[in-house]
């Protein structure tokens, strides 16, 4: 059964796909049926824009959860170095 769990953000920045570079404005994040894992449910990222470029990802649960505490380290250290106003 689909969780219907999804929510969107907009965002700011760039992803490569097979097109190459495109802008990126809105991210969509959702818990839900994976199109290519195999497994019963991943955390699924869609970057894209309003041309339709789009880059995706699928990730089990736990490497979500390392990807997010690395994403909060990784700013917190730039905030820390003074890269960060």
């Amino acid at each position: 059964m689909c969780t219907m769990i999804a929510q969107q953000v907009k965002v700011n920045g760039s992803g490569k796909s097979t097109m190459g570079w495109n802008r990126i404005d809105q991210a969509s994040v959702s818990y839900d049926h994976p199109y290519d894992m195999p497994v019963e449910y991943s955390l699924n990222l869609d970057f894209t824009n309003e041309e339709g470029a789009r880059v995706a990802v699928e990730l089990d649960a736990a490497s979500a959860r390392r990807l997010v505490e690395t994403i909060q380290e990784v700013i917190h250290r730039a905030e820390a170095g003074g890269y960060i106003e």
